[in-house]
C-alpha cells in the first residue's frame, strides 16, 4: 500500500480527515503545516511575517520532499502546497492524491475568522477564497487520483468513501470479516 496524500484549499478537511484515514490504517499521519511549526517552534503566521510567502514556501517545498519519501503515511498538505512543481512531482510520484474538495461558503465558514491564516488576513476573505480557488482549483485537479467532496457530510461518511475509493484501485483490502 502506498502513502495517501491530501491536498485541497484550506478549511476542506484535510487534517481532520487525514488523522482519522491513518487511524483506520493504522498508518502514521503527518501534518505538513504542523510539522513545520515544530521545527521551526513558531506558528505559521510568524513564518508569513518574518519571511513572507516565499520563503514559507521554501520550507513547505522541503517539509514535502522529506515526508513524501517516507512509506505507508497519511500526510495532511497546506492548501498552497500544489504551487511548486516539485512538491506536485513529489505528491503524484511517492503515493496516492486525494483531493477534498469543499464549496467557497463553506469554506468561509470553517476558516473565515481564522487569525492563523496568514491569506484570509484581508478586508475580503471570501473574496481571497475564491481568487486562490480560481488560480489553484485546475492544479487539485491535474494532481488528484480521486476528488471527494466534505461539503456537510460527516468526517466518518468522507473516510468512508476514500477506503471505498482505495479498495476499488487495489490500494488496500479490507476484510469484512473482521469488520
Amino acid at each position: 500500500m502506498a502513502s495517501i496524500f491530501l491536498i485541497g484549499p484550506m478549511g476542506s478537511g484535510k487534517s481532520t480527515v487525514g488523522r482519522a484515514l491513518a487511524n483506520k490504517l493504522s498508518y502514521p499521519f503527518f501534518d505538513s503545516d504542523r510539522e513545520i511549526e515544530e521545527r521551526c517552534g513558531v506558528d505559521i503566521p510568524t513564518i508569513f511575517d518574518y519571511e513572507g510567502e516565499i520563503g514559507f514556501r521554501d520550507r513547505e517545498a522541503r517539509m514535502i520532499e522529506e515526508l513524501t519519501a517516507r512509506s505507508n503515511i497519511v500526510l495532511a498538505t497546506g492548501g498552497g502546497a500544489i504551487l511548486r512543481s516539485e512538491n506536485r512531482t513529489n505528491l503524484s510520484a511517492r503515493g496516492h492524491v486525494v483531493l477534498l474538495s469543499v464549496e467557497i461558503k463553506e469554506q468561509l465558514r470553517r476558516v473565515g475568522c481564522d487569525n492563523r491564516r496568514p491569506l484570509l488576513h484581508t478586508e475580503d476573505p471570501e473574496a481571497r477564497l475564491r481568487a486562490l480557488m480560481e488560480e489553484r482549483a485546475p492544479i487539485y485537479k491535474a494532481l488528484a487520483d480521486v476528488e471527494i467532496s466534505t461539503d456537510s457530510r460527516r468526517m466518518h461518511h468522507v473516510v468512508t468513501r476514500i477506503l471505498r475509493h482505495l479498495q476499488n484501485h487495489s490500494m488496500i483490502y479490507v476484510d469484512h470479516k473482521s469488520s
